[in-house]
């Protein structure tokens, strides 16, 4: 056993990892971080106002919004959010899933 000190990113990579059953394939901890650091940047204030990420599962973002018509709008604007988070982000997002956050 190894007992010297793993990067923090490293660290966190081998909870993801851990947390997802072990499989590597999956989203890493960076990405999981720039994406909820940069949404603000890549969506807009009015748009991060009503909508959150919660979870990043390989190219594929689940969006929570706070009301069903935000849902709507998103999937207006899911072409332009997937780039934005591409050059805003860095991160490789194929699609949305989105769910109304319940109340």
């Amino acid at each position: 056993m190894n007992d010297d000190p793993l990067p923090l990113s490293a660290a966190m990579d081998d909870v993801v990892r851990a947390l997802r059953g072990g499989n590597a394939s999956r989203t890493s901890a960076r990405s999981m971080g720039s994406l909820f650091s940069r949404w603000t940047d890549a969506v807009g204030q009015v748009v991060a106002d009503h909508a959150r990420p919660v979870k990043l599962d390989g190219e594929r973002l689940l969006v929570e919004v706070d009301e069903p018509g935000w849902a709507t709008q998103l999937r207006f604007l899911e072409a332009d959010v997937i780039e934005r988070l591409r050059s805003v982000a860095g991160l490789e997002v194929s699609r949305f899933d989105i769910r109304v956050k319940p109340r």
